[in-house]
């Protein structure tokens, strides 16, 4: 996240050929980031949470479809493993938040004012105008620089090393945005909010412990607010903003709480993180609020999932999930499968899946833990089946690609595993590992003459693609 120029200093957003980003070569940078993101360990590759974080961030820019602005974008919403409290903008429309900053939220407006202020970042092009001067035919280097800002925390070594060189330290140096694009994507925030029926004053609530923070704190301040510098002054233009607002109380989605504890849990799997997971839920159990007793419950289901005792994993989500089972949510169908799979009951993990796909049909995080289901079922048939239709309906999912492989091994079908594994390399960025899988598909027994002309074809697109790769690499050097 660079510093972008003063407004009045901006160029226009409708001319790509100046020095801005065109939305197409932001997107393929985004991109570029995400790819090297996932393979990171605190990337939380977790469906219920993803899924949480997608639904509630599509809400908000479908209450306010403009946001999308000239270039459409597409936007993305995931989770990483930090106790840290701070969320981030990349290039095209993807949106990070750190699981320190999903606990430190009180209600679900609150969160909604985080991601809706990223949302504007996006929206006004804040970053396509900070990097813009950049050669854009320079997204590779580019792309490891910004990598490397995010991923300091973990590494500061790795991270000073990919940041030096004048171009690394002028990107370094730039990388918080400036109080007028804060102010900016404030601005664009509240509106987000307004039409997507969420109290407005969450904002300056968050905002306001944020500050706070860095008061009682001083060097150790919040994340959020050194890549997102606060002032008294923001925090007054945004309250003098909502003063006219008429109060609405916003209802949590029921899912919040329930996402708050999945990524208490998933923060720190660490025994001893388990331990003091554990340790906060039943603390909240004891204090008898009816509000967060399911959660606490499902938290505690969750500990005791991870610490590989399912019948009290069992007993804990039946807690949770009280006598009307029937009308729960996702979160609480998905652990139950869950729970299910990890006591070994393989045949009532394929029928709590399969009930669960019918009443949550949007649910991708259901449809792969119903093939997951039926591959540790051993009814191989029955999942070619389901996940051949499923890679058709959805094109970029790597891991239904993993399964189908692994279905596929299960039928003893050399050729189209090694074509499925090529296809969940290559959507993960691995053109390579991708082509060596397409060599062995090739050079299996049973690969047919109809085998062997969809490889040739892949093969040539795959290689299309590494030769632009490769391009784009030798050309920065």
């Amino acid at each position: 996240m660079v510093a972008p120029l003063p407004a009045q200093n901006l160029p226009n957003l409708g001319d790509t050929e100046r020095s801005e980003l065109s939305p197409v070569m932001e997107r393929k940078l985004g991109e570029r980031i995400m790819t090297d993101l996932r393979r990171d360990k605190d990337y939380l590759d977790d469906r219920p949470l993803q899924e949480y974080l997608n639904s509630l961030g599509t809400s908000l820019i479908n209450a306010r479809p403009e946001t999308r602005g000239e270039a459409s974008y597409d936007f993305s919403f995931f989770a990483v493993r930090d106790p840290m409290l701070n969320a981030f903008a990349l290039p095209g429309g993807f949106i990070g938040v750190h699981t320190g900053l999903l606990l430190a939220a009180q209600n679900e407006s609150e969160l909604a004012s985080v991601l809706s202020h990223e949302i504007g970042h996006v929206s006004q092009r804040h970053i396509a105008r900070m990097i813009g001067n950049q050669r854009q035919d320079s997204l590779i280097p580019l792309a490891g620089i910004l990598l490397a800002a995010l991923t300091a925390r973990a590494s500061p070594d790795m991270a000073s090393a990919a940041l030096m060189g004048g171009q690394g330290l002028a990107i370094q140096r730039q990388l918080n945005f400036n109080r007028e694009a804060e102010r900016e994507a404030d601005r664009v925030g509240l509106q987000i909010m307004r039409d997507g029926g969420y109290d407005t004053s969450g904002m300056v609530a968050f905002f306001g412990r944020l500050q706070s923070s860095a008061r009682s704190f001083n060097d150790t301040a919040p994340a959020y607010l050194r890549t997102h510098p606060l002032t008294t002054e923001r925090i007054a233009d945004i309250q003098a903003r909502i003063n006219n607002d008429r109060y609405r109380q916003h209802a949590d989605n029921g899912d919040f709480q329930l996402m708050r504890a999945r990524a208490r849990v998933l923060q720190d799997t660490s025994a001893q993180g388990l331990r003091e997971a554990a340790a906060f839920f039943q603390n909240q159990v004891q204090q008898r609020n009816r509000a967060q007793l399911p959660a606490a419950r499902y938290g505690l289901a969750l500990v005791a999932l991870r610490q590989g005792d399912a019948p009290r994993a069992q007993a804990l989500l039946d807690e949770a999930r009280g006598p009307d089972r029937a009308n729960g949510s996702a979160a609480m169908a998905s652990l139950a499968i869950e729970v299910a799979a990890g006591a070994r009951r393989h045949d009532d993990a394929v029928k709590l899946a399969d009930e669960a796909r019918r009443r949550f049909p949007l649910s991708r995080g259901i449809a792969a833990q119903y093939g997951e289901a039926l591959l540790q079922a051993g009814r191989n048939d029955e999942a070619v089946r389901y996940l051949r239709d499923q890679v058709e309906l959805y094109r970029n999912e790597a891991d239904m690609q993993q399964k189908l492989a692994r279905a596929y091994a299960a039928q003893g079908k050399l050729a189209l595993q090694h074509m499925a594994l090529a296809e969940s390399y290559a959507l993960g960025g691995g053109i390579p590992a991708a082509l060596d899988q397409l060599a062995l598909a090739r050079r299996a027994p049973d690969a047919s003459f109809y085998d062997q002309s969809v490889i040739d074809a892949r093969e040539r697109d795959l290689r299309a693609q590494r030769l632009e790769q490769l391009r784009d690499e030798t050309g920065r050097r």
